[in-house]
């Protein structure tokens, strides 16, 4: 990443202990207010990485920056046996765990707090590994996106689904006015935290996304690197293999 964004300026704390506070804060109105966002968008965008997965016939998939569980769930139409939910904020997980038990998914959803950059699984453990808008919030990508690799089987699937900046115009600057002007004010209206959706957009804009991503996953030892521009441009699906 060409800059290093963090959601609270003034804090001392890392960028790690910052994102698992943003995400504690904004947890019990973090689905409403990203469908509110995205206009619902998001949603088709996770049944395309589960259509990815699904051709893959995966039986473990770990599901990174879990949140609050949304793509955990879909996951469960791939026909896999056991899907693991990992994240570093305990709110999230909370509000993840209370919709798995909801819809009665807890024989295949295991839910843990754990950290992306220093994953608690054994080398090879995973068929696939996902990341939906989680990977810009990594403190170390390169290293978080090593563990992955490390986790992941050989000929494994590893597919993330992550904004990225429209280059054509006039998408470009309708995209930069929305998410500086207009997205920061209503995650405001809706969240306690002020400063979790003026971060979010700010990682946004400088995650190093489309080829630059790509490059960052062939450096790192992935194969077989395919990048999808979703909605002109706005998030991006990425499919590896190990």
């Amino acid at each position: 990443m060409s800059k290093k964004i963090t959601p609270y300026k003034d804090s001392e704390l890392g960028k790690k202990e910052q994102v698992t506070k943003m995400f504690d804060n904004i947890s019990n109105n973090y689905d409403g207010l990203n469908r509110v966002i995205s206009f619902g968008i998001d949603i088709k965008w996770r049944k395309r990485v589960v259509a990815i997965l699904k051709n893959k016939k995966p039986d473990t998939v770990l599901d990174i920056a879990t949140g609050t569980g949304d793509l955990a769930i879909n996951l469960v139409e791939t026909g896999a046996t056991k899907i693991t939910g990992l994240d570093i904020s305990p709110g999230m997980l909370a509000v993840g765990k209370k919709k798995i038990e909801e819809k009665k998914l807890n024989n295949i959803i295991n839910m843990i707090v754990g950290d992306s950059e220093n994953l608690p699984f054994d080398e090879n453990t995973f068929d696939a590994i996902t990341v939906a808008f989680g990977v810009r919030n990594f403190e170390n990508l390169e290293i978080g996106l090593s563990e992955i690799l490390r986790v992941l089987k050989p000929g494994g699937t590893f597919v993330v689904l992550e904004t990225s900046v429209p280059t054509k115009t006039p998408f470009k600057q309708g995209y930069n006015f929305y998410t500086k002007s207009i997205m920061p004010k209503v995650g405001k209206m809706f969240s306690k935290d002020n400063n979790a959706y003026e971060y979010l957009s700010e990682s946004a804009a400088v995650f190093p996304h489309g080829e630059a991503f790509n490059n960052i996953l062939q450096k790192i030892g992935f194969i077989d690197i395919e990048n999808k521009p979703q909605t002109l441009g706005v998030a991006s699906i990425y499919v590896a293999t190990k």
